[in-house]
């Protein structure tokens, strides 16, 4: 169970002493502070969803309250801030609340408070089962190598120097780096060293501090995080969406962005999957060389790939004009909160200067352990372990779907920990409303497309088949099934999608 006091823009609590300070900036005014608890059954996600809706019910949260960014929230109640942007935005579907850029998050006007003899009747119509959580969020937190990571933080604490024990450094500690540098290189085709590592707690942490550093307009692919492009955006900075077709982001389109940055998922797009083409991968460094630009990758899943050698990082092809970023929280696992970036030499110095003179994100002790959980090894043989386990999982969403559903292509199960469910036009929407009523937690394309994008919408699921435990994935891609439309009614003969063959991408 979590609980946490949030605090919300608003008036100041009833029993609360009047404000008598005069330093209050203009345009400011004193928050509210409202007791959410996390309890009952289902995942987190429910949980929040169901503490927000009694919140909303009692009258606590008054319509037009605006809730805390999904980072603030999360960072209170200690969860990934993938929850909390999913529960936001299924309350939002449902209409409890309402988003719009720039103006936040906030409890919709329409919601009035029940009376008390009304509460509990409503209470039990509103509240959803989730049976399966298929969100393409996290691994199987079954298989975190528990006995290999204990014998690590033995040796790590045992091996430790007494300064480990101090004030952290912000670099990270430099075993860790050391570590990450020879990996990096080993695995991932990394060109760097030691000192041009930072590490942080995880890509939003590396892209908050980025943030800090970068100016003007981050070009984005058309589908991707939104709370990634509201980390820029809360920064200041404009986002400008690229196309997003089979090759992966049209660089092409760069130049007419007026971006001097590039965020791109290169090794295998988030979500619509798939690796940036070769002559793609080529074009987005001569942009940067020739501009002055920068490339920040995220190498989220690169670990993953089942069909073919891994796509090694762009950063190889130049380490002075692309930031590289990675983590453990699709390796391992994202409560360790763990992550490094390989910077420039030249952004180094900036990047410190946003993170502050100490290490207040990241554990010493966590950074020693995967530092010795790397060198002797266990890393490899996880991951090793790992690639089998979810590719035998992509390899029975596939078959089930090609047999119960035909109709549907599964696209981008090259790689990574999860799929997108091809849709007929126009049957997205009804497709995660059966997917609710069977218990399911997924997410649709339409959640991950730019606003500004003027590409006509793709209809999709996208199916993360990491979480479900081994017992509860075959009922769960049962449920899917369940939920999937039926073929257009003039489809007398399945259709089976041919995807092109590799090779130049259109210009």
């Amino acid at each position: 169970m979590a609980e946490t006091w949030v605090n919300t823009p608003g008036d100041a609590p009833p029993d609360a002493p009047p404000d008598t300070s005069a330093d209050t900036p203009t345009g400011t005014s004193p928050g509210t502070d409202f007791h959410l608890e996390l309890s009952g059954e289902g995942s987190l996600r429910a949980q929040l969803m169901h503490a927000l809706q009694e919140a909303i019910r009692s009258g606590r949260l008054a319509p037009g309250t605006r809730l805390p960014p999904y980072r603030s929230l999360a960072g209170d109640l200690g969860i990934a801030r993938n929850t909390v942007a999913a529960a936001y935005a299924e309350l939002v579907e449902e209409g409890w609340l309402t988003a719009r850029q720039g103006s936040g998050t906030r409890v919709a006007r329409r919601t009035a408070p029940l009376h008390p003899d009304q509460e509990r009747r409503p209470q039990r119509q509103m509240r959803r089962r989730l049976v399966h959580d298929l969100m393409p969020s996290s691994p199987d937190a079954a298989a975190f190598p528990r006995a290999a990571w204990v014998t690590s933080v033995r040796s790590a604490v045992a091996a430790a120097p007494n300064d480990a024990f101090g004030v952290g450094d912000p670099r990270g500690r430099v075993e860790l780096r050391e570590t990450l540098a020879e990996y990096l290189a080993r695995a991932r085709g990394v060109r760097t060293e030691p000192d041009r590592i930072v590490v942080c707690s995880g890509f939003a942490h590396a892209l908050e501090l980025l943030g800090g550093v970068l100016k003007g307009t981050v070009a984005v692919e058309s589908y991707g995080l939104d709370f990634h492009r509201g980390i820029l955006h809360e920064a200041g900075l404009r986002t400008a969406p690229l196309t997003v077709d089979s090759y992966g982001a049209r660089i092409d389109e760069l130049p007419g962005t007026g971006a001097g940055t590039v965020l791109l998922t290169p090794a295998h797009q988030f979500p619509t999957g798939g690796p940036l083409h070769p002559d793609r991968r080529t074009a987005v460094v001569d942009w940067a060389r020739s501009h002055g630009g920068v490339l920040v990758e995220d190498d989220y899943d690169g670990e993953f790939r089942y069909d073919r050698q891994p796509v090694g990082a762009v950063q190889g092809l130049d380490p002075d004009r692309v930031v590289y970023i990675g983590s453990t929280s699709k390796s391992l696992s994202p409560a360790l909160r763990l992550g490094w970036m390989v910077l420039p030499g030249w952004l180094v110095d900036d990047v410190l200067a946003v993170k502050g003179p100490r290490e207040m994100w990241s554990g010493v002790l966590d950074q020693l352990t995967l530092a010795d959980f790397i060198a002797r090894g266990a890393y490899d043989r996880h991951l090793r372990q790992m690639r089998l386990h979810y590719r035998r999982r992509r390899d029975q969403l596939a078959h089930m779907i090609a047999e119960r559903a035909p109709h549907i292509k599964v696209s981008g199960v090259a790689a990574g920990l999860h799929a997108v469910l091809e849709l007929p036009d126009n049957t997205e929407e009804l497709a995660l409303r059966a997917a609710r009523r069977q218990g399911l937690a997924l997410d649709g394309l339409h959640a991950y497309r730019h606003p500004d994008s003027t590409v006509p919408p793709r209809d999709g699921l996208v199916i993360g088949y990491g979480t479900p435990p081994d017992h509860a994935f075959a009922a769960a891609l049962d449920a899917l099934c369940l939920a999937l439309p039926d073929p257009p009614q003039d489809e007398s003969v399945p259709r089976r999608a041919r995807g092109r063959r590799a090779g130049r991408p259109p210009e």
